[in-house]
């Protein structure tokens, strides 16, 4: 969600902001602002909207200094203001957050009660205020800061400037991540490597309840307790600094285009292609485990779905995937013999890291599938399966989806081989069939200009339909998801089998209906449905491979042939063409496909 950006620099900061905070803008934000120390003064420039607007801002107004902090807004309390954008300044106190402080009525109440005057209606104001009185007692600002993180309640990831207090930043971290970088005679701070890879690759992360002091020196990191601690200094990969769009208009459309490559990478982690064996890294008695608990949110959860039909049928051990945000409020019954797998490609989603913790709590072994090993989820589980595909940018989840339906590919494979499911030559076979995906992926994407062509029929539409039967009823749901996202139709995306128990009302002759059916084993049903929805006048467009298209019930408005796989793969290969779908639909209908409205490409609160 919000990005933070500090630097204690040595020569311009604003510039230098502004371009991080162009870094975080895949993060999802709906203002913009920084501030500065100036002659030892506070400064700051904000604008609703996008970066550019704070850019001309700046350029009216310009701010000279060498130390300041940044923002990207994403509005929780409060509507997307000039007046409610970070940096929120009272006194000698400038901060901006990331998070939610949940006891921030009351503490305004307090503080207005005593005097203070309230010009946002944000919850963040408040930690300024009260950073601000705690100053006037006469503490220094360390003792002030900590005396002020004692009567939060709630997440928050913060930086601070204090007026008068040249060349030194603050930081906090309880929930939202925040990192610390070490320059060359320079030091930063951010909400994650993205942010801070242009400056240094040396990178400190702050745990839950670390607070710290920042200077031209160095970092002063101390835990809640008070106490300094140290926090292992990490070298951030040359991948974060890799994020230019090449050719083509947008990241989203990169990201499509490189699913081949980038699952490639994850499969090669994963298995070896010359044993065709699997080799994936963990302690796990996969032979011992009663049940699997996958808990995600959003695309990653449908990942989890997926996960859930290959684990099941190839391992047969029951796997039970819940979305994070519901779980733990539920009070599950769960058992230490079971593995919690949390999901996300941030590593830093709040509901899932607060399910992965209630089973952790309870003594369960954990794992997780990651993006970003250096995350607060990648630090707590027993073992990390990264799904290396790289940064990805745009808000719409797409290589990372598929990078992680590859890593549960070859989890279920492993599994399976270590329960006696299958035998060697079976699991050979299974990796063989796994390594073929990259090149049937890039196959699958040539059918763009098919789906260009379907895209200016769906984008005229007010309502689309998904249907698919096992693993292609979670990719229904998938291509719903991403058409919603990011072109703002709406969409739903239903188990075909569900068809007649409510959803065919829904059918007419101006709702296009998007069948997902490789001819596998569901294949005839599918094609059954497929001939219902064609009777109540339904456009159905077909997505099906070679077999699927010569046995296609006559009567679709398209038919789109995809290559023909294995079932353990057509996930993979079927998801390219419900990606681009979105995509092209979003672009025919002028929609900001990188970083669409009100949503955030990090769910950092709940």
């Amino acid at each position: 969600m919000c990005g933070i950006i500090g630097i204690v620099g040595t020569k311009p900061v604003t510039e230098r902001l502004i371009d991080s905070l162009r870094r975080l803008e895949y993060r999802g934000y709906d203002s913009a602002g920084v501030a500065a120390q100036v002659d030892g003064k506070l400064e700051r420039r904000r604008a609703p909207g996008k970066l550019r607007e704070l850019e001309k801002v700046v350029e009216a107004n310009p701010l000279v200094a060498t130390t300041g902090i940044g923002h990207t807004r994403w509005a929780t309390h409060g509507g997307p203001t000039e007046r409610n954008a970070h940096p929120h300044i009272a006194g000698r106190v400038a901060v901006v957050h990331n998070g939610i402080i949940e006891n921030f009525a009351e503490l305004k109440a307090e503080l207005q009660a005593a005097g203070a005057v309230f010009e946002s209606d944000t919850d963040t104001e408040v930690v300024a205020h009260l950073l601000n009185r705690e100053l006037a007692t006469g503490l220094a600002p360390l003792d002030a800061f900590k005396a002020t993180l004692d009567r939060l309640s709630g997440a928050y990831a913060l930086s601070v400037l204090i007026g008068g207090e040249n060349e030194v930043i603050l930081g906090a971290r309880n929930g939202p991540p925040l990192a610390v970088g070490y320059g060359d005679g320079e030091m930063f701070v951010g909400s994650d490597g993205m942010a801070l890879g242009p400056f240094t690759n040396r990178i400190a992360y702050l745990h839950d309840g670390d607070y710290a002091l920042i200077d031209h020196t160095g970092a002063k990191i101390f835990g809640p307790d008070g106490k300094p601690v140290e926090r292992p200094i990490t070298i951030l990969s040359a991948s974060a600094v890799l994020m230019e769009k090449g050719n083509y208009r947008h990241f989203m459309e990169k990201e499509i285009h490189d699913q081949p490559e980038g699952c490639q990478r994850t499969i090669a982690a994963y298995v070896d292609p010359i044993t065709s064996r699997t080799k994936v890294a963990g302690d796990i008695d996969w032979a011992g485990l009663e049940r699997v608990q996958i808990v995600a949110c959003g695309t990653s959860y449908i990942a989890g779905v997926i996960g859930k039909y290959l684990i099941e049928k190839l391992a047969d051990l029951p796997v039970d995937v819940e979305i994070a945000s519901e779980f733990r409020y539920r009070e599950p019954s769960i058992r230490s013999t079971s593995l919690a797998i949390a999901m996300s490609q941030s590593g830093e989603t709040a509901d899932t890291l607060a399910a992965l913790r209630y089973c952790t709590e309870r003594g369960m072994k954990s794992g997780a599938v990651l993006n970003t090993v250096e995350s607060t989820i990648g630090r707590e589980v027993d073992v990390v399966w990264p799904i290396h595909c790289g940064p990805e940018i745009g808000v719409a989840s797409t290589k990372a989806f598929t990078a992680q339906v590859a890593v549960l590919t070859a989890l279920a494979i492993k599994a399976a081989h270590a329960r006696g499911k299958i035998d060697d030559a079976e699991e050979k076979r299974l990796v063989r069939v796994l390594l073929e995906a990259p090149r049937l992926m890039q196959e699958a994407i040539g059918l763009e200009d098919a789906v260009r062509e379907v895209a200016a029929e769906v984008a005229k539409a007010r309502d689309v339909l998904y249907l698919g039967r096992g693993p292609m009823s979670a990719l229904a749901l998938e291509g719903a998801l991403k058409l919603k996202e990011i072109s703002y139709i709406h969409a739903e995306g239903y188990a075909a089998g569900e068809l007649k128990h409510g959803p065919i009302a829904l059918v007419d002759e101006a709702t296009p209906i998007i069948i997902l059916a490789p001819f596998d084993s569901y294949y005839e049903k599918s094609a059954s449905n497929m001939s219902e929805v064609m009777a109540r006048g339904g456009p159905v467009v077909f997505i099906t491979d070679p077999e699927g298209a010569r046995h296609a019930p006559p009567g679709a408005r398209v038919v789109m042939t995809a290559p023909e796989s294995d079932p353990l793969i057509s996930p993979l290969v079927m998801a390219a063409p419900i990606q681009l779908l979105a995509y092209h639909v979003a672009v025919l209908k002028g929609a900001d496909v990188d970083q669409p409205r009100n949503l955030a490409k990090s769910v950092t609160v709940e």
